[in-house]
């Protein structure tokens, strides 16, 4: 059976007449919807948590100390549409999209996904009290698939929630999600971190790394929401599940864009722009899997292609030429320089080499070690500003 990777927002048409229907059959406008809350014990009373140590949480205890920092989204965006009856002419249609948000500040400072807000031309939050009021959009960054919304603070009770780290989660973690699934306001599900280091696709086409996988139940609008861990502190943000075949709901594979990324992120969201630098290359894994190449190197990022122009190029980075195999047709690599290193981090793999350059900025100088069949060379690249779109297809590296 496919799997569709899907993100979670939950978004209608509202000139479609079926989308109308999903919308008032689960009340999602008027936010009246029941809250529904899964009891469970996260931890035993002997567990440790990675964030702080602490113990012996419930999900319910967990559900009562965060669930009022949780908001409700609703984003009224514009599509652009192609209609056949007017010759191919693009059409603009009102629609709406809800989701969910978490609070990180007592200033109004509200985190969610970009895909969220995405063509938002109005963007209001509801709080655990019913409250309602308009937000601004501060910043938003489809390469990492973060917002940050922005509220009058004023005569509202805000319950911030504690970011804790991703870094020290493992395999087998509990884990616990709050959001906005289908419009049931603040539901709570629970699980356990089923995979870290998982790679997601941004809305622009770039790479998101170190995902947090997780079998927490989500669904269409749990976007933006909290991913927590048993000491109640904000592991991820909810932005993906993995569906099978045609169906749009929970499988029990959902991904969660890691708060270390968000930490990073949030300075620059800030601000309004953020900017992240660019090598403009595409790069697969050196593993066994390419052992018939006879590569000089058991590890590190093949690059299979350099972007035209683009700062890799600049500073002599070649890739590889692609080649049938003679006997079976199969497309195989003939060459290609091998990223090593970056600075001082050394590189095993192409999400090595994307998480080397996400931190930096447009200008910085790197170090870039390779291995071009028996010679090892350095070269000191510039890195460029990531273009709004990945180039080609979705594999494209940073």
């Amino acid at each position: 059976m496919q799997r569709r990777i899907l993100p979670v927002a939950l978004s209608a048409l509202l000139g479609a007449g079926a989308a109308v229907g999903l919308v008032a059959l689960l009340d999602l406008g008027g936010g009246q919807t029941k809250t529904v809350v899964q009891q469970a014990p996260l931890a035993s009373s002997n567990t440790t948590s990675n964030s702080d140590g602490g113990s012996g949480l419930t999900a319910g205890d967990i559900y009562k100390r965060d669930a009022p920092g949780v908001v409700y989204i609703t984003a009224q965006i514009v599509q652009r549409t192609q209609s056949p009856f007017d010759f191919g002419l693009p059409q603009e249609q009102q629609g709406e999209a809800t989701g969910s948000g978490f609070v990180i500040d007592k200033d109004g400072t509200i985190l969610t996904n970009a895909h969220v807000v995405s063509g938002s031309t109005h963007v209001s939050v509801q709080f655990a009290d019913k409250q309602r009021v308009a937000a601004s959009v501060l910043g938003k960054d489809p390469s990492t698939d973060l917002a940050l919304l922005k509220v009058d603070p004023s005569g509202l009770t805000l319950t911030p929630l504690n970011l804790g780290s991703s870094k020290g989660v493992q395999v087998g973690d509990p884990a616990i999600a709050i959001g906005n699934p289908f419009g049931l306001e603040r539901t709570l599900t629970t699980g356990v971190i089923s995979a870290i280091h998982r790679t997601i696709q941004a809305p622009n086409n770039f790479s998101i790394d170190d995902a947090l996988q997780t079998d927490a139940p989500i669904n269409p609008g749990n976007s933006g929401g909290p991913l927590i861990d048993a000491a109640g502190k904000v592991i991820g943000i909810n932005s993906q599940i993995a569906t099978g075949g045609n169906g749009g709901g929970s499988v029990g594979i959902g991904f969660a864009v890691p708060i270390d990324t968000a930490k990073q992120i949030i300075p620059q969201l800030k601000t309004g722009r953020v900017d992240h630098g660019y090598l403009g290359i595409k790069a697969a894994d050196v593993d066994k899997s390419l052992k018939d190449l006879n590569l000089p190197v058991s590890k590190g990022a093949l690059v299979q292609s350099v972007t035209p122009g683009g700062p890799a190029e600049k500073a002599g980075i070649q890739g590889g030429n692609i080649s049938a195999h003679l006997d079976t047709g199969e497309a195989i690599q003939i060459g290609g320089d091998i990223i090593t290193r970056i600075d001082d981090k050394e590189i095993a793999s192409a999400d090595d080499l994307t998480s080397a350059v996400a931190g930096r900025k447009p200008g910085d100088k790197v170090r870039v070690t390779i291995r071009r069949g028996d010679e090892t060379k350095t070269v000191i690249i510039t890195l460029g500003e990531q273009p709004a779109q990945a180039p080609g297809s979705s594999t494209s590296g940073p």
